[in-house]
């Protein structure tokens, strides 16, 4: 029999130990992130009045089987003109049950607030993880990569489910890039012109550097239909841990005559460490932390923006040109990208212009629930 618990979130950790083998690539956030993530008296999208959520988790004999998180952001929904809820964190057992139990309760949830559709996975805000991974499931997913086993789609579909926005992920093998190849007439008139500052990151100035992010996120991403425009807390809640683990050689701030017009915040991929700890912070972390940053090799971009007044300018392969120079210095051997959509052709191509290799196809699955098809 499966039994429903709400806001059990000791138990929603654990599930994916429990349900997906060791062997899998799926990595958890660590323990005391996820805690803080789906507690909502410290998460700034219920604190600060911009949107609601439950966590939900399945129970078998006593023993948690699965987990879902239903949400509501009614920002985005004023935005959009739309009424949509949204599920995310769903991880479960490959039982049919487990899944439609989880998806309901979801389901009826937002149905009770007025949701006449629901989509996921979406972990909450734009600052989070994306999707259901359709294909590429033996690809170790970097840090912010989703992860989820073969049958989860096969059970969203069981339970009515339809993907209804695709998406891609991106590897580049830093040994077969050259940087050069970057630059064009635009990219190097860019990187002469003096009314363009580099700024780099330090501790010192971190604090500055992440609020200037934040704006040319807001800007440059205004117009995709699923972000929402992030305060100074909901920013600060999501990219403040980064301080920690940055490596302060990789960032890229560009000012233009005093204002933030592009960012890319590249951080070493901590999934290796999050491994060795099992997401756990214990008596070992500190020499597994030590260890994973002697023997690095692999990074992520978790922002790329650039302010729409400087697009199409060259300044995307100015700041790519920055980053995979600093890389190479560095000595990493590969970055991943986070998604592109696959209706953003000129990004697909610049992907493939510089030998990306995809990782993972993903999917948002969305269903009516207004009874309309």
């Amino acid at each position: 029999m499966i039994t429903l618990r709400t806001g059990d979130r000791a138990a929603a950790f654990e599930v994916p130990f429990r349900v997906y083998p060791a062997s899998s690539p799926y990595v958890s956030p660590m323990r005391a992130d996820l805690d803080r993530i789906l507690d909502p008296a410290r998460n700034p999208l219920v604190t600060e009045g911009h949107g609601r959520f439950e966590l939900f988790t399945a129970h078998r004999d006593g023993q948690p089987v699965g987990r879902i998180v239903a949400a509501i952001h009614d920002a985005s929904n004023i935005r959009n003109g739309t009424r949509r809820a949204q599920f995310g964190f769903f991880d479960c057992a490959n039982d049919a049950e487990v899944a439609a139990a989880l998806l309901g309760a979801a389901e009826d949830w937002g149905r009770e607030r007025g949701a006449a559709e629901i989509a996921g996975n979406f972990n909450l805000t734009a600052m989070q993880m994306t999707g259901v991974v359709t294909k590429g499931f033996d690809a170790a997913p970097y840090t912010d990569m989703m992860w989820s086993p073969p049958y989860l789609p096969r059970l969203l579909e069981a339970s009515g489910y339809r993907p209804v926005f695709d998406m891609t992920t991106f590897a580049y093998d830093l040994d077969r890039l050259d940087p050069a190849m970057l630059l064009g007439p635009k990219q190097r008139a860019i990187l002469d012109d003096p009314d363009y500052q580099w700024l780099g990151v330090t501790r010192r100035t971190f604090a500055a550097r992440m609020e200037d992010a934040r704006l040319v996120l807001n800007a440059g991403f205004d117009r995709n239909p699923m972000f929402v425009p992030l305060t100074p807390a909901e920013f600060t809640f999501q990219a403040g841990e980064m301080m920690w683990i940055m490596d302060y050689r990789l960032p890229v701030i560009v000012h233009h005559r005093g204002a933030p017009v592009g960012a890319l915040l590249c951080v070493p991929d901590m999934n290796p460490f999050i491994r060795d700890t099992r997401a756990r912070i214990g008596l070992a972390t500190p020499f597994h932390f030590l260890r994973h940053r002697l023997k690095r090799t692999r990074a992520v971009i978790l922002l790329y923006s650039v302010d729409p007044a400087h697009q199409n300018r060259g300044l995307n392969g100015a700041m790519l040109f920055r980053l995979a120079t600093a890389l190479k210095q560095a000595g990493y051997a590969s970055v991943g990208g986070t998604w592109i959509a696959d209706v953003n052709g000129a990004s697909l191509r610049q992907a493939e212009k510089i030998g990306a290799r995809p990782l993972h196809d993903l999917a948002i699955f969305g269903k009516q629930l207004d009874g309309r098809p």
